[in-house]
């Protein structure tokens, strides 16, 4: 049955879904009374008086509940998490009060605030434009800086925009260096030295700051002239890189003849004093043999004499293979080739000991077998 359809009560009262029986219709409950009812379930307030036009409050027991829940839910919101990489800067009222390291940590909320900065990962920056240099040419030069942050309060708060601050700084040190450089070295032979004194001056220039950044390396790109002289510094580059080259192999062929030359040097030296000793070795013994022939000649002049002749003639003959025979009573001379004859037997000729000539004829022989040369004996002769 529908609720506006008359029901069948007495006094021909329509039921309707309110259930409002009676003699008035009062229309749909009120709102407020049904809040009200709400709140009084979990005490937070009630009608005081009785009837609809009591005043309702809320009790100092309900005060109390949603204090604590808001201080619970204030506390919970205090936790946060500082990075592994990173270190937290806390602000208390916008004025900095303590570092936190990485992990776990708390803040009052609405009192601190926590800034979070990278301490560990390497930040980079790149500079780059077309630039004079000394001598009033124009190359582009491209930099490349590498940095991280060491003080994240002073990066924060001594400067603003500690980033850009550092990059304009790069790119005033660089055209300083460029400016005072010449474009030969700034292409070639002298890209090292653009980069190490740009650091140099970078450094100087950012440490009165104290902006809590350290640079870490500088990386400076291959410059480029304009494109109207590109060929002819790309041959420049190319002679630059020939003579290195050259320079390179030179001194490799270097490294590989000296030692060769100090290994000659050492081998004849010590020829030279071997021979040096063997000469002085012999001339003692010569001298220590004449001191032994001297009184013997002394006693026996004549004989000693005659010794000293055959002995140095048979020094002198023992090194040739020619032997002569002169034939007594007669004017011609005899000539043995024995080398001829020695080549065909092939026998050493430094060993051939000739044979004996017949007694009919006035002969000498000597022993060929080669002796060690004495030159005090031959100053001697016969008398």
């Amino acid at each position: 049955m529908a609720w506006n359809q008359p029901g069948n009560g007495g006094n021909n009262n329509d039921r309707d879904p309110w259930k409002n029986q009676g003699g008035k219709d009062q229309g749909p409950p009120d709102l407020d009374e049904a809040v009200r009812k709400l709140f009084s379930k979990f005490g937070f307030g009630g009608n005081k008086g009785g009837g609809s036009g009591g005043s309702s409050g809320i009790p100092s027991k309900g005060i109390g509940i949603i204090a604590i829940i808001a201080l619970i839910v204030w506390f919970i919101a205090g936790f946060y998490t500082v990075k592994e990489a990173d270190r937290g800067v806390v602000l208390r009222f916008g004025q900095f009060h303590t570092m936190v390291e990485s992990g776990l940590h708390w803040r009052p909320v609405f009192v601190d605030t926590v800034e979070h900065v990278d301490v560990n990962n390497i930040r980079s920056d790149k500079t780059e434009g077309y630039m004079l240099t000394q001598d009033e040419n124009v190359v582009r030069v491209e930099l490349d800086v590498q940095y991280r942050v060491v003080d994240p309060r002073a990066y924060l708060f001594n400067v603003q925009d500690a980033d850009g601050v550092l990059s304009r700084a790069t790119d005033s040190a660089l055209r300083y260096v460029v400016g005072h450089t010449t474009m030969d070295e700034v292409l070639t032979r002298g890209r090292e030295q653009v980069r190490a004194d740009t650091l140099d001056m970078l450094e100087s220039t950012m440490n009165p700051y104290s902006i809590g950044l350290q640079i870490v390396d500088l990386n400076l790109l291959p410059a480029r002239p304009p494109e109207a002289v590109k060929d002819a510094f790309d041959d420049a580059i190319a002679a630059q890189e020939d003579e290195e080259r050259y320079i390179r192999e030179a001194e490799a062929y270097a490294r590989e003849v000296e030692p060769l030359a100090r290994g000659q040097v050492r081998r004849m030296l010590q020829e030279a004093q071997a021979y040096r000793e063997q000469i002085i070795l012999e001339a003692q013994g010569e001298v220590a043999r004449f001191n032994e022939l001297l009184p013997q000649y002394e006693r026996a002049p004549e004989v000693t004499r005659e010794r000293i002749y055959l002995d140095t003639l048979q020094d002198i003959y023992a090194k040739t293979p020619k032997v002569l025979v002169d034939v007594e009573g007669g004017n011609n001379m005899m000539y043995l080739p024995l080398e001829k004859l020695l080549e065909k037997q092939g026998r050493n000729t430094e060993t051939f000991s000739p044979p004996r000539v017949p007694e009919q004829g006035a002969a000498t022989s000597f022993n060929s077998e080669p002796q060690n040369t004495r030159n005090s004996n031959r100053s001697g002769g016969r008398n």
